[in-house]
Protein backbone atom coordinates (compact mmCIF):
# COMPACT_ATOMS: atom_id res chain seq x y z
CA UNK A 1 0.00 0.00 0.00
CA UNK A 2 1.43 3.67 -1.44
CA UNK A 3 2.48 6.06 1.52
CA UNK A 4 -0.57 8.25 0.49
CA UNK A 5 -2.94 5.56 1.43
CA UNK A 6 -1.62 5.04 4.45
CA UNK A 7 -2.17 8.21 5.64
CA UNK A 8 -5.73 8.61 4.70
CA UNK A 9 -6.51 5.23 6.61
CA UNK A 10 -4.92 6.72 9.41
CA UNK A 11 -6.93 9.68 9.29
CA UNK A 12 -9.82 7.96 8.83
CA UNK A 13 -9.76 5.77 11.61
CA UNK A 14 -8.18 8.95 14.17
CA UNK A 15 -11.44 10.66 12.98
CA UNK A 16 -13.63 7.79 13.85
CA UNK A 17 -12.07 7.06 17.28
CA UNK A 18 -12.37 11.13 17.69
CA UNK A 19 -16.26 11.31 16.73
CA UNK A 20 -18.39 11.91 19.84
CA UNK A 21 -20.33 8.61 21.72
CA UNK A 22 -23.98 9.37 22.30
CA UNK A 23 -25.10 12.47 23.85
CA UNK A 24 -27.15 12.03 26.98
CA UNK A 25 -29.77 14.80 28.20
CA UNK A 26 -28.87 14.13 31.57
CA UNK A 27 -28.50 17.52 33.64
CA UNK A 28 -25.89 18.09 36.15
CA UNK A 29 -28.53 18.80 38.54
CA UNK A 30 -29.82 15.61 38.31
CA UNK A 31 -26.87 13.94 38.89
CA UNK A 32 -26.79 11.51 41.89
CA UNK A 33 -24.28 12.45 44.82
CA UNK A 34 -24.14 8.41 45.34
CA UNK A 35 -21.97 7.26 41.84
CA UNK A 36 -23.49 3.67 42.29
CA UNK A 37 -26.85 4.75 42.75
CA UNK A 38 -26.78 7.33 39.44
CA UNK A 39 -24.98 3.92 37.90
CA UNK A 40 -28.64 1.98 38.44
CA UNK A 41 -30.36 5.10 37.23
CA UNK A 42 -28.56 5.09 33.82
CA UNK A 43 -29.17 1.48 33.69
CA UNK A 44 -32.83 2.18 34.17
CA UNK A 45 -32.89 5.27 32.37
CA UNK A 46 -31.75 3.66 28.89
CA UNK A 47 -34.86 0.77 28.60
CA UNK A 48 -37.24 3.61 29.72
CA UNK A 49 -39.30 5.54 26.68
CA UNK A 50 -39.39 8.96 26.39
CA UNK A 51 -43.61 9.47 25.88
CA UNK A 52 -42.69 12.69 23.44
CA UNK A 53 -40.25 11.65 21.64
CA UNK A 54 -40.17 8.58 19.00
CA UNK A 55 -37.97 5.47 20.24
CA UNK A 56 -35.87 7.87 22.13
CA UNK A 57 -34.97 6.80 25.61
CA UNK A 58 -35.12 9.18 28.62
CA UNK A 59 -31.18 8.97 29.26
CA UNK A 60 -30.87 10.43 25.57
CA UNK A 61 -34.38 12.82 25.61
CA UNK A 62 -34.13 16.28 26.12
CA UNK A 63 -38.00 16.52 26.40
CA UNK A 64 -39.31 17.96 29.99
CA UNK A 65 -41.62 14.69 30.46
CA UNK A 66 -37.77 12.36 30.05
CA UNK A 67 -36.25 14.82 32.36
CA UNK A 68 -39.39 14.14 34.88
CA UNK A 69 -39.45 10.80 34.60
CA UNK A 70 -35.59 10.94 35.28
CA UNK A 71 -36.11 12.51 38.03
CA UNK A 72 -38.93 9.96 38.99
CA UNK A 73 -36.54 6.62 38.64
CA UNK A 74 -33.62 8.95 40.49
CA UNK A 75 -36.09 9.72 43.72
CA UNK A 76 -37.73 5.95 43.49
CA UNK A 77 -33.58 4.80 43.85
CA UNK A 78 -32.79 7.03 46.59
CA UNK A 79 -35.93 5.77 48.46
CA UNK A 80 -34.54 1.91 48.33
CA UNK A 81 -36.61 0.20 45.11
CA UNK A 82 -34.43 -2.35 43.48
CA UNK A 83 -34.57 -1.60 39.09
CA UNK A 84 -37.23 -4.04 38.90
CA UNK A 85 -39.20 -2.38 41.05
CA UNK A 86 -38.62 1.10 39.61
CA UNK A 87 -39.80 -0.66 36.25
CA UNK A 88 -42.63 -2.32 37.81
CA UNK A 89 -43.61 1.22 38.74
CA UNK A 90 -43.18 3.13 35.61
CA UNK A 91 -45.11 0.26 33.43
CA UNK A 92 -48.20 0.12 36.36
CA UNK A 93 -48.17 4.41 35.95
CA UNK A 94 -47.44 4.66 31.76
CA UNK A 95 -48.25 1.03 30.24
CA UNK A 96 -45.68 -1.54 28.88
CA UNK A 97 -45.47 1.25 26.11
CA UNK A 98 -42.84 2.72 28.64
CA UNK A 99 -40.27 0.15 28.20
CA UNK A 100 -37.99 0.50 24.97
CA UNK A 101 -37.83 -3.61 24.62
CA UNK A 102 -41.27 -4.50 26.26
CA UNK A 103 -41.56 -8.62 27.45
CA UNK A 104 -42.93 -11.07 25.55
CA UNK A 105 -46.65 -12.01 27.30
CA UNK A 106 -49.98 -12.26 26.01
CA UNK A 107 -50.72 -8.55 24.83
CA UNK A 108 -46.88 -8.49 23.37
CA UNK A 109 -47.00 -11.26 21.35
CA UNK A 110 -48.00 -10.20 17.84
CA UNK A 111 -45.31 -7.33 17.97
CA UNK A 112 -42.57 -9.98 19.09
CA UNK A 113 -44.08 -12.46 16.75
CA UNK A 114 -45.05 -10.07 13.51
CA UNK A 115 -41.05 -9.97 11.85
CA UNK A 116 -41.14 -13.56 11.95
CA UNK A 117 -44.71 -14.19 10.62
CA UNK A 118 -44.11 -11.67 8.05
CA UNK A 119 -41.03 -13.38 6.84
CA UNK A 120 -42.68 -17.06 6.68
CA UNK A 121 -45.70 -15.55 4.81
CA UNK A 122 -42.62 -14.44 2.07
CA UNK A 123 -40.88 -17.04 1.64
CA UNK A 124 -44.30 -19.01 1.20
CA UNK A 125 -45.17 -17.03 -1.09
CA UNK A 126 -42.24 -17.11 -3.61
CA UNK A 127 -42.07 -20.84 -2.86
CA UNK A 128 -45.88 -21.12 -4.09
CA UNK A 129 -44.99 -19.26 -6.92
CA UNK A 130 -41.98 -21.08 -8.19
CA UNK A 131 -43.64 -24.09 -7.50
CA UNK A 132 -46.41 -22.94 -9.91
CA UNK A 133 -44.07 -21.86 -12.65
CA UNK A 134 -42.17 -25.07 -12.58
CA UNK A 135 -44.90 -26.75 -13.07
CA UNK A 136 -46.38 -24.84 -16.15
CA UNK A 137 -43.34 -25.04 -17.66
CA UNK A 138 -43.22 -28.61 -17.22
CA UNK A 139 -47.23 -29.50 -17.92
CA UNK A 140 -47.11 -27.67 -21.44
CA UNK A 141 -47.76 -24.10 -19.23
CA UNK A 142 -46.99 -20.55 -20.45
CA UNK A 143 -43.75 -20.05 -22.74
CA UNK A 144 -41.47 -17.45 -22.95
CA UNK A 145 -44.29 -15.35 -24.60
CA UNK A 146 -46.53 -15.80 -21.77
CA UNK A 147 -48.64 -18.09 -23.90
CA UNK A 148 -50.25 -21.97 -23.48
CA UNK A 149 -49.84 -25.04 -25.10
CA UNK A 150 -53.10 -24.57 -26.38
CA UNK A 151 -53.06 -20.87 -27.22
CA UNK A 152 -49.98 -21.60 -29.30
CA UNK A 153 -52.14 -24.00 -31.20
CA UNK A 154 -54.69 -21.92 -31.61
CA UNK A 155 -52.67 -19.40 -33.21
CA UNK A 156 -51.03 -21.86 -35.35
CA UNK A 157 -54.02 -22.99 -36.74
CA UNK A 158 -54.99 -19.50 -37.29
CA UNK A 159 -51.81 -18.48 -39.14
CA UNK A 160 -52.37 -21.62 -41.01
CA UNK A 161 -55.50 -20.26 -41.79
CA UNK A 162 -54.76 -17.25 -43.43
CA UNK A 163 -51.57 -18.46 -44.90
CA UNK A 164 -53.23 -18.86 -48.52
CA UNK A 165 -55.66 -16.48 -47.94
CA UNK A 166 -55.87 -12.62 -49.09
CA UNK A 167 -54.26 -9.78 -46.31
CA UNK A 168 -56.68 -7.35 -45.45
CA UNK A 169 -56.04 -4.48 -48.09
CA UNK A 170 -57.32 -8.06 -50.80
CA UNK A 171 -53.60 -8.42 -51.77
CA UNK A 172 -52.20 -11.88 -52.11
CA UNK A 173 -50.11 -13.50 -49.36
CA UNK A 174 -46.47 -13.18 -50.05
CA UNK A 175 -44.14 -15.87 -50.12
CA UNK A 176 -42.67 -15.38 -46.89
CA UNK A 177 -46.33 -15.25 -45.27
CA UNK A 178 -45.32 -18.34 -43.54
CA UNK A 179 -42.84 -16.77 -42.08
CA UNK A 180 -44.28 -13.88 -40.38
CA UNK A 181 -44.99 -16.19 -37.27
Amino acid sequence: MSAARWVIALALLLGAAAAPGPAHAVMPDEILDDPALEARAREISKDVRCLVCQNQSIDDSNAELARDLRLLVRERLEAGDSNVEVKRFLVDRYGQYVLLKPPVNASTILLWAAPALLVGIGLATVFVWFRNRRREALAGGPDETGLSAEERARIDRLLAETDGAPDDRGAEPGPNARERR
